[in-house]
């Protein structure tokens, strides 16, 4: 998979191979699964994850179907339960709707739109493969974080990039992303983080084309806040403020602390996900 969450930056591993099995993905007796590939704004979002008086990319998608007759619609699973603030470009999901639901999926992305607000949009949607699961089964996932780098801000960048006003050394940044490729306890990374911390981070990097920065971001899962951490450090390096020895220092000292800030979540989009050998990415 060519690479930027948060999978989301707080989804679980996917489930192991030996325990992944058609059965217990199955939909339940009466439903069956269509497979989704969602698209969001994510400014004026809680987030993925429904909750109460707030509103949420779940809760808007599921409101959605019923107003297409389902009803009894389970509630829609994303491969990333992206934070409040954060984009996505090509987010897969899976939701199980009744039987007896007879909208075809040919038409589904079109009927759906015209439910959905402008900043939310189904891409596309097909009935689910045998066992498929948006989130356990999950292999990879890739998120993009955005800067614009020009001495003054620009309107249209405001809301999907962080602003940065002054230059930064791109062979320094991937000098200190290269440290922390691989499989590592992330603890120095995380906000608040309960679960086991190692992780594998398969890319790091650092691009740039005229005044936008991209920082690619892929792994199987993520730590809260773990992407946003590890931009925030790179920032640092860029900056001269850090090298790859302290970057390396930080990650092995766990510290939270030390490393960079959380970056602003709405520089971040989920940029993709894979299954296996199956891609689902835009572009």
């Amino acid at each position: 998979m060519s690479a930027d969450v948060a999978v989301s930056e707080s989804a679980p591993l996917s489930v192991p191979a030996a325990v992944f099995s058609t059965e217990l993905f199955s939909p339940p007796a009466g439903f069956v699964r269509l497979r989704l590939t969602v698209a969001y704004h994510g400014a004026q979002f809680a987030g993925w994850q429904s909750q109460p008086q707030a509103r949420t990319v779940q809760d808007t998608l599921h409101a959605a179907f019923a107003r297409l007759g389902a009803t009894q619609a389970a509630r829609p699973v994303a491969a990333g339960r992206t934070d409040a603030g954060v984009h996505a470009d090509a987010m897969p999901v899976h939701i199980d709707v009744p039987d007896s639901f007879r909208l075809a999926p040919e038409r589904l992305a079109r009927a759906l739109n015209a439910h959905l607000p402008p900043d939310l949009s189904v891409l596309d949607a097909a009935p689910a493969s045998a066992g498929f699961h948006a989130r356990f089964g999950c292999t990879g996932r890739a998120y993009i974080y955005r800067l614009w780098v020009a001495p003054q801000r620009h309107p249209l960048w405001a809301d999907r990039a962080l602003h940065v006003s002054g230059p930064l050394d791109k062979e320094a940044m991937n000098a200190a992303a290269a440290v922390l490729i691989g499989t590592h306890d992330f603890a120095a990374f995380a906000t608040r983080e309960d679960r086991h911390t190692v992780r594998e981070l398969r890319r790091l990097e650092v691009q740039a084309a005229g005044d936008i920065g991209e920082i690619h971001v892929q792994g199987e899962s993520f730590l809260r806040h773990m992407v946003r951490g590890l931009v925030g450090t790179l920032l640092l390096a860029g900056q001269g403020r850090l090298t790859p020895a302290q970057t390396a220092d930080i990650l092995s000292g766990g510290e939270r602390a030390r490393a960079g800030a959380n970056v602003p979540a709405h520089g971040l989009t989920f940029s993709g996900a894979e299954y296996g050998q199956l891609v689902y990415r835009r572009g």
